[in-house]
């Protein structure tokens, strides 16, 4: 388990974020559309797991415009925006704030990516939600970075995932 903090108040989640060098596991998560997504989809591309709470907080929508920035440069890469958030709430975001460089995915239906990635906070306040991390993968869905953001109320470390991507 990750200790982390909300508001300067202990939390825990499931587990812990996979092994740098390790390969993510293959998940189901829910597009806008409400189309299912999995890891083959994305096959062939870098990847960018930008997770967090909900995209209806200002540091989750802070890093989701973030995200969508760098993305716009990066060859051969997806950023993957991961809430527990309703596809609707994640669609009515995007277009509202004109984004088109994230995918949005929702693990509201099984809570199964959560609990595979270790990522569900177990108390606390948001408990039941995923909590802020990224995972950086390469096209080969080999992990080359991870960050379990230590206060919810923190942005991630951007450079330091995008860096990854270009070692």
């Amino acid at each position: 388990m990750a200790k982390i903090t909300l508001g300067g108040n202990p939390v825990e989640t499931s587990g812990n974020l996979p092994e740098i060098g390790s390969t993510i596991s293959d998940f189901k998560l829910v597009a806008t559309d409400l189309s299912t997504k999995t890891l083959e989809d994305f096959k062939g591309n870098n990847l960018i797991l930008n997770i967090f709470p909900s995209v209806n907080t200002g540091i989750c929508s802070a890093a989701v415009r973030q995200f969508n920035t760098e993305a716009s440069e990066l060859e051969n890469t997806k950023v993957l925006c991961i809430s527990r958030d309703l596809p609707f709430a994640q669609d009515q975001f995007c277009a509202a704030e004109g984004l088109e460089n994230v995918v949005m995915l929702s693990d509201f239906r099984t809570g199964a990516f959560g609990k595979d990635y270790g990522l569900i906070m177990i108390n606390g306040g948001f408990e039941g939600l995923l909590s802020r991390s990224v995972i950086v993968t390469d096209s080969n869905g080999k992990v080359l970075y991870t960050e379990q953001v230590p206060e919810i109320a923190q942005e991630p470390n951007y450079k330091a995932a995008l860096d990854a991507l270009q070692s």
